[in-house]
């Protein structure tokens, strides 16, 4: 059984490829389901944010897996697969674990240590586990990969200053502005995205903060939280019409702010600076033309955060070497568990020999009161345990290793286990 991961990031493909690869928060079950189901993939977990749509399965055989998981990309995204295959990466086995463990400290982010990815990975292990899409081997990955996550942001500076996707989108605005004081800011999306901007927001001074969401109670709720006002959807144009700034992010997957909601507002070549880090993007790319529009993705977003590379870079040693010592737990974790069926088989051989035992003596046996009885049936059981207790022990302890698959196939041959 492999390990392995395929997907698209940041650094491999554009946003727009990202945008048709990119599956909403709500569908990440079905996307897990429908993985499930494919032939060559034991276990399934799908991670789709801003910056990557990857797929961690556990297979038998490399190539077929990466056949159902290409298919299934190209089927999301209504792709070929000879337009797809420059921007793929795959990785197996102990790279692929390496590369989970990397991706949620934060070493592959746009916004290098940013913290948003460790929720972001927590959920895709919660909902594949909910669907039945992970179960030993990935479970006890996604588990070290979050230990990981959570180390490298406790035990090093990586995730210090702008450590969110937010928070840069925010620190991005202020920079082309010069401030955010005095600016009438309208916040598009009120999801986790949106609570991270309007904080950020907040704390950068804007004047006035109103929140536009398809659901106005949960908009209401976020802007209560900094003292601003809540609109709903319908209300966008008059909300563009007062507005400096806008920063949109929401999971939509459509365009909520068109160009034409922006020539509605009158507002007559007025600067406005837009700020879009939904994938798919959510602001019309055609508002860029507009006189006095400024429009900025992720794709200006990375580039802004490259300049800022280095003030966290000397941290990345620090991490990898966390995530060096975590790879090492989860491999001599995953090869003790892979002990175990072997172990358990020997057990029950042995039981089955002890009760049949007694079985077979039944007769002898029957002159024996209930005390009696309890008395032979725990000797037997101590002489079962302290016999197997160190072939069990040694099992668990080489697996592995040469010397541990020498063990475990004389075992299996001398208690005919196969």
């Amino acid at each position: 059984m492999s390990v392995v991961v395929i997907g698209v990031n940041h650094r491999t493909g554009p946003l727009a490829v990202l945008e048709r690869l990119s599956i909403a928060p709500n569908d990440i079950g079905k996307a897990v389901l429908g993985l499930s189901r494919r032939d060559n993939l034991r276990e399934v977990a799908v991670l789709s944010t801003c910056n990557r749509t990857e797929v961690y399965a556990v297979a038998e055989r490399f190539h077929p897996a990466y056949a159902n998981i290409r298919d299934f990309l190209c089927e999301l995204g209504s792709i070929n697969a000879d337009d797809l295959h420059p921007y793929l990466y795959s990785q197996h086995d102990e790279a692929a674990a390496r590369h989970l463990l990397e991706v949620t400290a934060g070493l592959h982010s746009a916004v290098l240590g940013e913290s948003e990815i460790l929720g972001q990975v927590r959920h895709a292990w919660q909902v594949a586990r909910d669907e039945g899409g992970v179960r030993g081997v990935l479970d006890l990955l996604f588990r070290h990969a979050l230990r990981t996550g959570k180390r490298a942001r406790a035990e090093t500076a990586i995730g210090r200053g702008t450590a969110s996707i937010s928070h840069a989108a925010v620190e991005m605005a202020t920079e082309r502005l010069g401030t955010l004081a005095g600016r009438r800011v309208l916040v598009v999306g009120a999801g986790e995205m949106g609570v991270g901007v309007t904080t950020a927001l907040h704390k950068a001074g804007a004047a006035e903060i109103v929140v536009a969401n398809r659901t106005p109670e949960r908009g209401s709720r976020l802007a209560a939280q900094v003292a601003g006002r809540a609109v709903g959807l319908d209300e966008l144009r008059d909300a563009l019409t007062t507005s400096d700034v806008v920063l949109a992010c929401t999971a939509s997957g459509e365009s909520i702010v068109t160009a034409a909601d922006i020539v509605a507002a009158h507002r007559a070549g007025a600067p406005l600076l837009v700020v879009d880090i939904a994938v798919p993007r959510s602001v019309e790319r055609a508002a860029a033309d507009l006189a006095g529009v400024t429009l900025l993705d992720l794709d200006d977003l990375r580039d802004w955060a490259d300049r800022g590379l280095a003030l966290r870079a000397a941290e990345t040693d620090r991490v990898r070497a966390i995530v060096d010592e975590q790879l090492e737990h989860f491999a001599l974790e995953s090869t003790a568990r892979q002990a175990a069926p072997l172990v358990a088989q020997l057990h029950e051989r042995a039981e089955d020999v002890r009760t049949g035992e007694l079985v077979r003596f039944a007769a002898r046996l029957s002159t024996l009161d209930t005390a009696e009885r309890d008395a032979v049936e725990a000797l037997t059981r101590t002489i079962v345990a302290k016999l197997l207790h160190a072939p069990s022990v040694r099992l668990r302890h080489d697996a592995g290793t040469p010397q541990g698959e020498r063990n475990a196939a004389a075992v299996s041959d001398l208690f005919d286990l196969g």
